[in-house]
């Protein structure tokens, strides 16, 4: 049952509490696809048709992997953060750094499925349209992720000055 109160009534504690319990929901989606792309992606490199591909679809796959490496990293480096830290009294700096580290891990995630997806595609288009393709899905990763989020921010009413706070607030 969610627990519904005012944001004004809330502690400096409960808040983080609240905004790493949140962080921590959207590493747990973030970090199961994510692991899921690096272990497919490991297992391309020992296909038989894979290793007779030109040099193009190699340096691709070598950056998605290691875009991926970088992504599965990056989401779960707040939980050895939160280990080393445990009752330490950083609570606050705990949220913010893992708050860098997950959209850090965006970026390298959309670089991931861009790249596994011009390798998909190289197999079964030809290259211009592949590459094309990927452009515009990752214009749309970029517009869905980052450009509208940042829209909604920077245009939120101006009586919300609780959520404004709040969202300067780590």
């Amino acid at each position: 049952m969610t627990q519904h109160y005012r944001r004004e009534d809330e502690s400096s504690g409960q808040r983080l509490d609240r905004h790493w319990n949140e962080l921590l929901q959207e590493l747990r989606l973030a970090q199961t696809g994510t692991q899921i792309l690096f272990a497919f992606l490991l297992s391309i490199a020992f296909q038989n048709r894979f290793q007779g591909a030109d040099n193009f679809t190699h340096f691709i796959y070598a950056c998605t992997l290691i875009a991926s490496a970088l992504a599965v990293a990056l989401f779960l480096a707040p939980i050895s953060l939160h280990r080393i830290v445990y009752r330490q009294g950083l609570r606050d700096r705990l949220v913010t750094i893992a708050d860098y580290l997950l959209r850090a891990g965006l970026v390298f995630l959309v670089a991931a499925v861009c790249g596994g997806l011009l390798i998909a595609l190289d197999v079964v288009a030809s290259r211009p349209v592949a590459i094309g393709v990927v452009i515009a899905v990752l214009a749309w990763f970029v517009t869905f992720w980052f450009v509208i989020p940042a829209y909604v921010r920077q245009a939120r009413e101006p009586d919300d000055t609780a959520e404004a706070s709040e969202a300067k607030r780590p």
